[in-house]
């Protein structure tokens, strides 16, 4: 998975594989061997099938050593912290996930999620109207000053960080992404402490925020919500939920302006808007794998014999782009997800561990796109499409900056 040449063209390095077969034996990023499944339907079986888990311990008979503890050894992460990376309900299995599943979803509701829709709307045209201020060369940087201020200002409201600290989130969640050692183990310390100081002040000042309802669920529940899984709930919303978001408004944005014909039939049509959205997120969505599984018993995917305790590498993006699945995969269509059917990509992931805050991004998406529209329409990419800066990261397609010319 760190292969030069898959990181910078993962779509037709996972393509290439998905026509080689529906699974392949490959390495993770830290070497070790694991399955890549790579075609849509046998990817969206997987991601359904109680016979893997997430968490390598709960394969019967494993005694050995996580096998992701080799990834904390690299990142340096420090041992005692290592359970706020490990434990959180990405990683999590029955009976555990539907339990922390179920008291987060009591704070994240979808009527909450879409009554922040004017909000969302407020901030982006702040933000958007503040663009020509920070123009340099003739030219502005949309994931800097628009996507990720967007995107954390949204999910920290939404959770209850206060406004003072969001520049210090969206610095530990580039420490956090970046997967570099060196600033990793001096950041994630201070985040860990940040948030359970921020837990006991919050607890004795309840608001109307998602903190103060996990805490009155944790109240409700006798307590099996503990403070380290809170503060991992915490960590997973704020830090995953404002990465996806940013980079689905940045790699968006960039397809659509090198995709002119997609451009104008959104000017001409915006209720056009959340089609385009799941197309985007099919087409360039920044996530490209699913967490790894683990086979819980000897079993087949697609014909071929895994054998117990087996990591899995669920590969989005190949299936994402399966010609067995689309017609003309390759062509970004806005027009291609019809209204009222059911999700037809796996950019949210699909099954139990379908991505809690999929309505939030995709409001983030919609309101965007929309105010980005409204207020530059005649904007353009200040780089060339090949000369985009993008960060290489396994499993990942996100961009470091993304100049705009914002008027012709």
């Amino acid at each position: 998975m760190t292969d030069p040449e898959l990181l910078r063209d993962p779509f037709g390095g996972y393509g290439r594989l998905r026509e080689q077969g529906p699974v392949v034996g490959g390495r993770f990023v830290d070497g070790t061997p694991v399955w890549f499944v790579t075609r849509y339907d046998d990817v969206r079986a997987a991601l359904r099938d109680s016979r893997l888990v997430n968490t390598p311990s709960n394969v019967p008979g494993e005694k050995g050593a996580d096998p992701r503890e080799g990834m904390m050894e690299l990142l340096q992460v420090p041992e005692h912290l290592r359970g706020y990376l490990l434990g959180s309900i990405l990683d999590s299995d029955p009976p555990d996930h539907p339990r922390l599943r179920r008291l987060v979803t009591r704070a994240f509701t979808a009527r909450r999620i879409l009554d922040l829709r004017p909000r969302i709307e407020r901030i982006a045209d702040r933000l958007l109207a503040e663009l020509p201020h920070r123009e340099e060369d003739g030219a502005v940087d949309l994931l800097e000053h628009f996507a990720y201020p967007l995107s954390i200002t949204v999910i920290c409201e939404l959770v209850g960080i206060p406004a003072d600290d969001l520049d210090r989130w969206r610095e530990w969640g580039g420490d956090l992404v970046s997967m570099r050692p060196e600033r990793l183990r001096h950041s994630f310390p201070v985040m860990i402490d940040y948030c359970h100081e921020l837990i006991e002040r919050r607890r004795a000042a309840l608001k109307d925020d998602l903190l103060s309802e996990l805490i009155r669920a944790q109240d409700d529940d006798g307590g099996r919500l503990g403070d380290t899984e809170m503060v991992t709930m915490i960590l997973t919303l704020v830090l995953a939920g404002h990465e996806t978001s940013a980079h689905l408004i940045g790699n968006g944005t960039a397809a659509l302006l090198t995709h002119p014909d997609q451009l104008e039939l959104l000017r001409k049509d915006p209720a056009l808007l959340p089609r385009a959205v799941h197309e985007l997120m099919r087409w360039c969505g920044s996530v490209h794998v699913a967490r790894l599984r683990y086979a819980t018993e000897d079993l087949e995917l697609a014909g071929t014999p895994i054998a117990r305790g087996d990591a899995i590498q669920l590969v989005l993006v190949s299936a994402n782009f399966d010609p067995r699945h689309y017609t003309d995969p390759d062509r970004l269509d806005i027009t291609r997800h019809q209204e009222g059917q059911a999700e037809n990509h796996v950019g949210f992931g699909h099954g139990i561990h379908y991505c809690l805050g999929a309505t939030l991004a995709r409001q983030e998406g919609e309101a965007a796109f929309a105010a980005l529209l409204e207020h530059y329409p005649g904007m353009a990419l200040a780089d060339d499409d090949a000369e985009l800066d993008r960060a290489r990261l396994p499993g990942s397609w996100r961009l470091n900056s993304l100049r705009l010319r914002l008027r012709p």
